[in-house]
């Protein structure tokens, strides 16, 4: 499908990777991994044809086509969003409109003549290739990734350019995954992500059936969605069967015999330098001398590279606070006449480890900024208990530092009382060595900035930690220093975060941003996932038994319905404050589904009814057989699409009454 042979690239001076030999077969899910700075992006620039090689070969299979989705930098403008998606589909687009332009050939050519022979070849052709395309549902497969990727169908027919940059990524995703192409190339595609679209994606690209190779930090997604790993270690690839984790074992194992055989070769090469050393000037030992010498000359010599540098760091430990840390009562925040949050109410206390989470625009990190205080609510109060010290970590904290100053001196000013040299033993637990420390903040990389910022919060202790997304651009080992370092945290944290993993292994409570309100879940983020879906199920088996049984019998048989309600009242009893509904973002995901199936409904009428207009026309037998095929398979979407219809109609307005 797509190779490397021998492959090198260089950037200025240094050598990113060398003799890389790699096959990439169809259907392959492939993670490509290894520290920051490796080559991971230009690699996978490489093999989008954007860049070339130095060294070394890159073949493609002929017609393979390839999907490539950058970090950053993507900008659509000029149509809506819809608009913009179904240019993917520009060539079947194109198709359909041939169709309809000899459908109406067909209906004034003489049913005799040579050129209505040829039209409807050509039309048997072109609708049937439509068919396979799955042309008739293009509308829906837009709808269905645009919604699985978080945008409201109020949002399809916005311009692009009306959305800010991440926006514009999940656009662009978008169309990669309605191309379908046969290797999707998505470097960090979940940095814009929030969980629940997270989530969709993960199922998404479970089914996907071709093969694709990512570049991400989140490890959680990489666990369910990769078959393969590839690391760039060393300057070589090395490749490992296997997700993520099943990726570190072998990693470890690999190390382990590397080390192993490096201290065998180590003894053989002693014990032939002693020999050597010893009998060099005896002249009866010259010829076993000059023996040794050669089988000494043979050996390739094993190397260990050097581990990849990362942070180490404790948060200082701070004076304990009251038991309550803070306490939200009625607290609501509106901007202009939109209203973010409304009658919130929660209660943090200390030790707790509280993640928000809820979709994009939620109100998570406004959440965030009435704790600390940074803004003010318009109805409420927030309250903070005994002896509490807070600091705050934001997603955008680098817009706070003073880009002219150079990293020291603006650590210094932090932290008066303590001496430099301990300043500068801090920075360089976060990788800032030498010369670095005299950089201006403002040449620093995201990522680099987000080390400092984290740097800076330890030099002045607090008991309270809120920290709006701490993980972002930080590699999975510093990620794994700092989930260690909160664990071992004496103080409280609250945290945003969408990476599923240092959720499930930091959270000890789950607080939902939701509709404007908060809705408290104890334990991770899986017993969150967990308890959300005991009570989707509940809700659906409640509404199927009112449905299939008249409401007397539900009333007089209570052990069915009691069977029925069992798991949702044991998830809901753990959470007396989760109201019983379905999950809203699968609400709204219904009532966008029934919309576009009171939209698609009526097209596939409009379709029997124009395929049964055909089959009053006999062109031949073989077109007859088409046309009944192609009629009975349209009757039977319709069917099938009506009885969705119904159903969803049937529970959304029992969810509304």
């Amino acid at each position: 499908m797509l190779s490397l042979q021998n492959a090198g690239k260089r950037f200025g001076p240094r050598i990113l990777f060398l003799e890389a030999n790699w096959l990439i077969r169809a259907r392959e899910k492939t993670a490509l991994v290894g520290a920051n700075g490796t080559g991971k992006s230009t690699l996978m620039k490489v093999l989008a044809g954007l860049e070339s090689l130095d060294y070394g070969s890159l073949q493609l299979t002929r017609g393979m086509s390839i999907g490539y989705l950058p970090q950053e930098g993507l900008q659509l403008a000029g149509r809506s969003i819809f608009e913009e998606c179904l240019t993917v589909f520009d060539e079947l687009r194109d198709m359909e409109h041939e169709i309809e332009r000899l459908a109406g050939q067909l209906a004034e050519l003489e049913h005799s003549s040579p050129e209505y022979e040829s039209a409807a070849e050509r039309f048997s052709l072109l609708q049937e290739r439509f068919q396979a395309l799955d042309g008739y549902a293009l509308d829906a497969q837009v709808g269905s990734v645009l919604t699985g990727l978080g945008f409201g169908k109020e949002d399809w027919v916005r311009h692009t350019e009306e959305f800010s940059g991440g926006w514009q990524m999940r656009i662009a995703l978008a169309k990669l995954l309605l191309a379908k192409p046969n290797l999707l190339l998505l470097d960090e595609p979940t940095n814009h992500l929030d969980l629940e679209t997270r989530n969709w994606l993960e199922d998404y690209l479970k089914n996907y059936p071709f093969g694709y190779i990512l570049i991400s930090h989140d490890r959680y997604f990489l666990d369910v969605t990769i078959d393969r790993t590839v690391e760039i270690w060393n300057k070589r690839l090395n490749i490992y069967q296997g997700n993520y984790t099943k990726y570190l074992k072998q990693k470890d194992d690999r190390r382990a015999q590397l080390e192993a055989a490096y201290r065998n070769q180590r003894e053989q090469i002693e014990h032939l330098e002693s020999f050597i050393n010893r009998f060099r000037a005896q002249a009866t030992k010259a010829k076993q001398v000059q023996s040794r010498i050669k089988e000494l000359e043979k050996i390739e010599r094993i190397e260990i590279p050097e581990e990849e540098p990362i942070i180490h760091f404790k948060f200082p430990q701070p004076p304990p606070s009251g038991r309550m840390v803070i306490e939200a009562e009625g607290l609501g925040k509106s901007y202009g006449g939109k209203q973010v949050l409304h009658d919130v109410r929660f209660t943090i206390e200390r030790g707790d480890r509280v993640a928000l989470v809820g979709v994009n625009g939620a109100g998570k990190s406004t959440l965030v900024r009435l704790m600390t205080g940074m803004e003010t609510p318009t109805a409420g109060q927030v309250k903070l208990g005994h002896n509490v010290i807070s600091e705050y970590f934001a997603q955008d904290q680098y817009k706070v530092l003073d880009g002219e100053a150079r990293m020291l001196d603006d650590m210094s000013r932090a932290a008066l009382k303590v001496p430099e040299v301990e300043l500068r033993s801090l920075l360089g637990c976060f990788l800032f060595s030498g010369d670095d420390v005299f950089k201006p903040l403002g040449v620093l990389s995201g990522g680099e900035r987000n080390r400092y910022a984290l740097a800076r919060i330890l030099v002045s202790p607090s008991n309270f930690l809120l920290l709006d997304e701490p993980t972002n651009h930080l590699d999975m080992r510093a990620k794994d220093v700092l989930l260690d370092a909160l664990a071992a945290f004496s103080g409280t944290v609250v945290f945003v975060s969408h990476d599923r993993y240092f959720i499930d292994r930091l959270a000890t409570r789950v607080l939902e941003v939701v509709d404007g309100g908060v809705i408290n879940h104890e334990g991770n983020y899986e017993d969150y996932q967990r308890r959300k879906e005991a009570l989707a199920a509940g809700a659906a088996a409640s509404e199927t038994a009112t449905r299939t049984k008249p409401q007397e019998a539900i009333v007089s048989t209570g052990t069915e319905t009691t069977a029925a309600f069992t798991h949702s009242e044991e998830a809901a009893a753990k959470d007396k404050d989760r109201p019983r509904r379905l999950n809203p973002i699968k609400q709204k995901q219904m009532e966008e589904r029934c919309a576009f199936l009171e939209e698609e409904i009526p097209r596939i009428e409009g379709a029997i009814a124009h395929t049964e207009e055909q089959l009053g026309v006999f062109v031949s037998a073989a077109e007859t057989q088409r046309l009944s095929s192609l009629a009975e398979e349209l009757r039977a979407q319709l069917s099938m699409y009506t009885n969705e219809w119904e159903e969803l109609t049937m529970q959304l307005d029992e969810q509304t009454a």
